[in-house]
């Protein structure tokens, strides 16, 4: 997925190009000819459909690559321009799958440690989430008031993550604080999925892909109509050699 979100990118470049092969015509590529109907109609809505949606297309396409290959490729790529701290589990090699690490930390104790951490940090939202990360031995305590839960929408809740051995805090997560590498790569979830906008930035997005989608199939269709023209075109002109 991370490969063909690459490819993704560089198609977008090239369309955007091939999208605006005159200045003076510029307007054209904006332009759908609805009474017109057919080929020029199927034409437009690729063409036209892709340079309103470019900037959403290409969007999603980055964070696609941020998302399948953040710390092979995004992260490299983004530390040439802003530092990037590492997550906890970078900085830890997991273990085996067949041999987790066992915690000596209960969740009830976690949950304590988290607490009296953030409140020397004067954080006021109570605890609302927690997990236990067994191949690389890690907790992870999400902090957040019921009313106010961001999971779903905007840029998510702060985390606290303790080592659940010894209980000694490893690292934080405040969503939209640090380097600007560092918001650059929290926002890539929230972009992708649109939660960044809550609600109506997931309509967007689902929207969105339902225009890939007709994207697509009107890409298939002309690619089909060019492929007829020329073996039409192949076929006349072996037509005239032999009548030649």
């Amino acid at each position: 997925m991370g490969i063909v979100s690459a490819v993704w990118i560089f198609d977008c470049l090239v369309a955007l190009w091939v999208s605006f092969p005159s200045a003076k015509s510029w307007r054209k590529s904006f332009a759908f000819r609805l009474r017109q109907g057919g080929a020029k109609l199927n034409f437009d809505l690729h063409r036209s459909g892709g340079v309103w949606l470019w900037g959403i297309l290409l969007m999603l396409a980055v964070t696609s690559v941020s998302l399948n290959l953040g710390r092979e490729v995004m992260k490299p790529v983004i530390s040439v321009f802003s530092t990037v701290a590492p997550t906890p589990f970078e900085a830890r090699k997991p273990s085996r799958i067949d041999a987790p690490v066992e915690p000596e930390l209960s969740r009830e104790q976690a949950i304590a440690l988290a607490v009296d951490h953030v409140r020397a940090l004067g954080w006021n939202a109570p605890p609302g989430e927690i997990f236990y990360a067994h191949r690389f031995g890690i907790y992870g305590v999400s902090f957040f008031f019921p009313e106010r839960d961001e999971s779903d929408d905007g840029m998510g809740n702060p985390w606290i993550y303790l080592d659940g051995v010894t209980g000694r805090v490893v690292s934080s997560k405040v969503p939209g604080t640090g380097s600007a590498g560092d918001v650059f790569m929290q926002a890539q979830l929230p972009l992708h999925s649109g939660r960044i906008l809550g609600m109506p930035g997931r309509i967007l997005i689902s929207i969105t892909g339902l225009a890939v989608a007709t994207l697509s199939v009107t890409g298939v269709i002309l690619w089909a109509r060019k492929r007829r023209a020329k073996k039409r075109s192949d076929a006349a002109r072996a037509a005239a050699c032999r009548a030649a």
